[in-house]
């Protein structure tokens, strides 16, 4: 069994899904992992639209929304687990005079590549008021996986990595974000076949 030394962490990496990925939640999915350690690894996928955009949602949740360059944002399916919260994957914002690695925001993971994830309302209503966070991916739900289970699916085939891009995230058509993730590796979607990597 390796050490947690020679553990490899996946934190701010694109997981891509491979071709014979059918699953419903993950199939032509692309995730970025917000943390990876020996116990598992938590991440959002970031090309799969819902039906609801950031207006809608900040109706539901009785806030004005004070940026027009979001009101049409889709909120994505950020994976099957606790579909009925939302999660914000940001720039990292960081507090004034405060400690230098805290963020503004009350339920912030820090993510290595100068980004965060929020799952409290504050970062909601600093964008309401038109502040907050310029760069902005709204998710309903998340993917997990537990102990060792990412490294088996990797052990399969079932995924190719790569150092995350924010700009695939933050700048790229969701529709485009799966191919111009494989871009970072030098490879198109053609190139990848179903049984790739089982003999």
């Amino acid at each position: 069994m390796p050490s947690d030394a020679d553990a490899i962490n996946l934190t701010h990496h694109f997981l891509i899904a491979m071709p014979g990925l059918e699953d419903a939640s993950f199939a032509r999915s692309v995730v970025y992992l917000c943390e990876h350690s020996p116990r598992g690894a938590l991440g959002l996928v970031i090309n799969k639209p819902t039906d609801i955009n950031l207006k809608n949602l900040f109706d539901k949740v009785d806030l004005p929304l004070g940026r027009d360059d979001l009101a049409a944002a889709p909120v994505l399916q950020g994976g099957p687990i606790h579909t009925e919260r939302g999660f914000v994957l940001h720039e990292a914002i960081r507090a004034e005079g405060g400690d230098a690695g805290a963020s503004v925001y009350a339920s912030t993971m820090a993510i290595p590549g100068g980004l965060e994830m929020t799952t409290s309302k504050d970062v909601l209503e600093a964008i309401a008021t038109g502040a907050g966070p310029r760069k902005v991916l709204v998710t309903l739900g998340y993917s997990s996986w537990g102990e060792g289970q990412l490294e088996s699916e990797l052990a399969e085939n079932s995924w190719l990595t790569v150092g995350a891009d924010p700009s695939v995230i933050f700048d790229t058509p969701i529709e485009q974000r799966y191919d111009k993730a494989l871009s970072l590796l030098g490879l198109q979607a053609w190139m990848l076949s179903h049984g790739a990597g089982h003999a």
